[in-house]
């Protein structure tokens, strides 16, 4: 299976309604998702769907990821927190946005997977990135970042994540009950949090797990 003409396809149709920025196209281009994704979906890589990596778990369709990027703003030397992020697949590309003055940083609740992304990422030979293994809704101790991206649902977006954002920063992540989520989108102005949600329609993403995650009643 030819993937480069694959992607190619891929970029060109979601351009159409979900990439506005050259950056995030080229990043896109540049990133062989395959390699994300287990060995008997790889055929299905450039589908614009999301499919299982394992333990319930899936990568996100591509236009769903793409829209969020655009929403989280990345701009080159900032320094960018995912929370799930599965198998590595947008840290990878948040790596590209970051550039070489950038940090990226995972975490995934997922043991198995913190590691096979950890795998991912290094055959593909991507920097500048650290992964572990946690509770991503308490967010990565003793650190500030310019973006946070939580790629799970979650009831509401954790204040420590707020904490642990810089002055103008921004989270972006999808938000409601379990079935379906709207995307938020968080700003830190003065130390104070405004928000705004992205009209675009609704999603469906696996729950975040850890101590601000839903409840069992939810």
């Amino acid at each position: 299976m030819n993937f480069e003409a694959e992607r190619k396809k891929l970029v060109e149709y979601i351009s159409g309604f979900a990439i506005t920025s050259a950056q995030i196209k080229k990043a896109v281009s540049e990133v062989r998702r395959e390699n994300f994704l287990p060995e008997n979906l790889k055929q299905h890589a450039y589908d614009d769907n999301a499919a299982p990596i394992g333990y319930g778990q899936t990568i996100s369709q591509p236009s769903t990821i793409t829209v969020m990027l655009e929403l989280l703003g990345v701009k080159k030397g900032m320094k960018v927190l995912e929370i799930g992020s599965g198998s590595g697949y947008v840290l990878a590309l948040l790596s590209k946005l970051v550039g070489e003055k950038g940090k990226v940083y995972g975490i995934e609740y997922l043991k198995e997977l913190a590691e096979a992304s950890e795998k991912n990422l290094k055959e593909e030979k991507i920097e500048k990135v650290e992964i572990k293994q946690g509770d991503g809704s308490l967010g990565w101790e003793n650190e500030e970042f310019d973006r946070i991206l939580i790629s799970c649902a979650c009831p509401f977006i954790p204040k420590k994540l707020f904490d642990q954002l810089k002055e103008k920063g921004r989270i972006v992540a999808p938000v409601g009950d379990k079935g379906t989520q709207i995307l938020e989108i968080l700003m830190k102005d003065k130390g104070k949090p405004f928000k705004k949600s992205y009209e675009g329609g609704l999603f469906t993403f696996v729950p975040m797990q850890g101590k601000h995650g839903y409840s069992t009643n939810l």
